[in-house]
């Protein structure tokens, strides 16, 4: 029997949806994963096979921040869309933003000096970049002369610049409009990331205008959950076809001048980023839903801010702790203490982020409909944590 209703539990945009915490947990896992081996070299020799392998992988795991990007994307525009016509549009958005963001952020700002103070934290942070990084300029401090001196900043004020420009977009835009600018943003990245690295910079960022199409892909992945067409088969289609681009395009990239190949990876991963989450989304809304609603995976998402926030420090202080106090235990070509490190990291990371989730981060959050202009809430898909 045909029907113009999809059942709540098929449609691609619900009140709840699960698997988004689950594609946090899995980005922000890749990014500690990434962080936890960035640096690390093998002995020369004897080095086996699986190690290798492993190692590879785990240099791959930058992709989690492309991950948040899309995911980010997908549902910020979601909730601008589905406020669009309500009351207080803009106080409401940035109320309810600052909240969500800035007491976590603010704290780590001030805590990142306080730490250069210990005698053996390997990682000062200077005035000037904490500073810049309080206004969200952290991503382009090279450019002021200023070193970058906290890596993970970076991709929140890439994600800030589009909280200031993007509910503007959405509020002004027609749906049709807000396609045809999120588009031309797609087309245009790669080239201005093949600009940058004949220029001598780096495809993945960190400045905003190299960055932006994996946000632009989530916005329109949002607009499409919200039209007619908005169909598991379509989703499904949609998936594919990203896919079968990104492998396409990544084929391409192997017999291209080397310039050109790092701005085509650097596109290929926003699109396997961008199926991914089409993909998670189409099994949540099948009979397999619980595939992607994993309890590990959400309670990672779930604190994901914080960890992502943390994280770096962690494996700081284990770093100048281990060299001060116990150096048997300093990781040098020792695979086996690089894991050790990584999972004393991930646990003490892992505490201090779900003890700021559950008590400072949720006091903020329990203000979020106590202001008057905040007081009209949205239905907005899921909680939208960055």
């Amino acid at each position: 029997m045909n029907t113009d209703i999809t059942p709540l539990e098929q449609r691609i945009v619900r009140p709840v949806m699960p698997e988004l915490d689950t594609t946090r947990g899995i980005a922000i896992l890749l990014v500690f994963w990434f962080h936890g081996f960035q640096y690390f070299v093998p002995a020369a020799t004897g080095v086996p096979a699986w190690e290798r392998i492993f190692l590879s992988a785990s240099q791959q795991g930058w992709s989690g921040v492309n991950l948040f990007f899309v995911l980010s994307g997908f549902l910020i525009t979601g909730i601008l869309l589905d406020s669009v016509n309500k009351p207080n549009y803009y106080s409401r958005f940035y109320y309810r933003r600052a909240l969500r963001i800035l007491p976590a952020y603010y704290l780590l700002l001030l805590l990142l000096p306080a730490l250069g103070h210990i005698t053996f934290m390997p990682r000062h942070t200077s005035i000037a970049f904490v500073g810049l990084s309080f206004i969200y300029l952290s991503n382009i401090t090279p450019l002021l002369g200023v070193p970058m001196q906290y890596g993970p900043l970076w991709s929140l004020a890439v994600e800030e610049h589009f909280y200031i420009l993007w509910p503007t977009a959405v509020r002004t835009l027609t749906k049709r409009g807000l396609i045809i600018v999120a588009t031309s943003i797609c087309l245009i990245e790669p080239f201005l990331r093949l600009y940058a690295v004949y220029r001598g910079g780096l495809w993945w960022g960190p400045y905003t205008w190299l960055s932006a199409d994996g946000l632009a892909l989530g916005g329109l992945l949002a607009v499409f959950g919200r039209s007619s067409h908005a169909s598991r088969a379509n989703l499904l289609k949609l998936v594919i076809l990203a896919a079968i681009g990104a492998i396409g395009a990544m084929a391409i990239s192997a017999v291209v001048p080397r310039s050109v190949a790092i701005a085509i990876r650097g596109t290929c991963v926003n699109y396997f980023a961008f199926a991914t989450v089409g993909a998670i989304l189409w099994v949540g809304t099948s009979a397999y839903r619980g595939l992607v609603d994993l309890r590990l995976l959400s309670f990672f998402g779930y604190i994901s801010y914080g960890l992502y926030l943390i994280h770096v420090v962690c494996l700081d202080l284990y770093n100048g702790a281990v060299e001060q106090f116990s150096p048997s235990l300093s990781v040098g070509t020792s695979f086996a203490k690089c894991c050790l490190r990584l999972l004393i990291a991930v646990g003490v990371a892992t505490g201090l982020a779900y003890v700021s989730r559950v008590s400072w981060e949720e006091f903020f959050l329990r203000m979020k409909d106590r202001s008057p202009k905040a007081a009209e809430r949205v239905a907005a898909p899921a909680q939208c944590n960055p």
